[in-house]
């Protein structure tokens, strides 16, 4: 008969304590890793250093520069020059051809943008649904937009001037209607013959940011919606348009920032004119600047241009902040 020993008591183990300094980096470690960081920082500094050079000489030294002269009485013959201080900036706000020329700004971009989101989206929409020759759609539609701005006023302005010989005078007798029309020296005219010429030339470009969203949207969507029986219409205003609304806000800033600067369309097809009915800011700046050689008021109310801008400009990150903070809440 076998006997079963009992078995011995665990004794446990106790940790031992750590010696003083176990655990943290050695000196030795720690320059080591100071050596590194340095290293790494010093080649950071190397692959960055072109782009500070080159963004500092062609941006932030003439923006200060610019600032600097907006506070003098600088001319374009940079002779005579003196300290002013903000004189400049309060005749800006006085000056009754600035505020003329920031109104015709605004029209500009008020007639200009509703016209390029809305057809810009209408051709987004048309170029999605089809099936045949597609990238030639998408071609067409873009290809305007790589044209330059000289190329594109010049055709416009062959085409509607001058009044009665031009292509769209034809057109307008050819329909029985009257012909010679001032497209470009009546002041009921020209402001939308540069909108028209506008929105042909740079339309690709929100067609194609429209069509890139229009892509992403999932097709179990439409698919959900077809099958509890909703039409066409309504899958567009409570699918697609929705979908697309931060695209359509994107758009609208990046609209509104591109027509407040517009220049060269008004400068090559009406020189601003009649009677100053189209001339925008910025040949109202180019005009101080070079015809009048006021260096430094120019300065003055472009720098004022450039807050305006700066404000819209603000205005995408809030909206999106905006929308994110309801998405949230719901």
């Amino acid at each position: 008969m076998s006997t079963v020993s009992p078995t011995a008591p665990q004794v446990p183990q106790v940790p031992r304590p750590a010696r003083p300094g176990a655990g943290a980096p050695s000196s030795a470690a720690l320059r080591r890793a100071g050596r590194t960081g340095r290293h790494w920082t010093e080649h950071g500094l190397v692959f960055v250093a072109p782009f500070l050079a080159v963004y500092g000489l062609f941006l932030v030294w003439p923006f200060l520069s610019g600032i600097g002269m907006s506070l003098t009485s600088e001319n374009i013959t940079a002779s005579g020059a003196a300290f002013v201080g903000l004189d400049n900036y309060a005749e800006a706000v006085r000056d009754p051809e600035v505020w003329s020329s920031l109104w015709n700004t605004v029209w500009f971009t008020v007639l200009s943008t509703v016209p390029l989101v809305v057809v810009g989206l209408g051709l987004a929409l048309l170029a999605h649904q089809l099936r045949v020759v597609q990238w030639l759609w998408r071609l067409s539609w873009f290809a305007p937009f790589l044209l330059p701005s000289g190329v594109v006023c010049l055709l416009f302005a062959q085409m509607i001037y001058p009044s009665g010989f031009g292509l769209a005078d034809q057109l307008l007798a050819s329909a029985g209607l009257e012909p010679g029309i001032g497209w470009l020296t009546d002041e009921r005219y020209a402001m939308l013959s540069i909108v028209l010429t506008t929105v042909w030339w740079t339309v690709g470009f929100n067609f194609l940011l429209y069509l890139a969203a229009l892509q992403a949207i999932p097709l179990h969507l439409y698919e959900a919606a077809e099958l509890d029986g909703a039409g066409a219409w309504r899958r567009l205003w409570h699918i697609t348009l929705p979908m697309l609304h931060r695209t359509t806000g994107l758009i609208v800033v990046l609209q509104v920032l591109a027509s407040l600067k517009i220049f060269d369309q008004v400068y090559l097809m009406t020189g601003g004119g009649p009677d100053d009915s189209t001339r925008p800011i910025l040949q109202y700046v180019y005009q101080q600047g070079f015809t009048g050689y006021r260096i430094g008021y120019a300065s003055a109310v472009s720098y004022l241009f450039f807050a305006l801008i700066l404000t819209v400009s603000l205005v995408q990150p809030w909206l999106s902040r905006r929308h994110r903070a309801e998405e949230a809440a719901k």
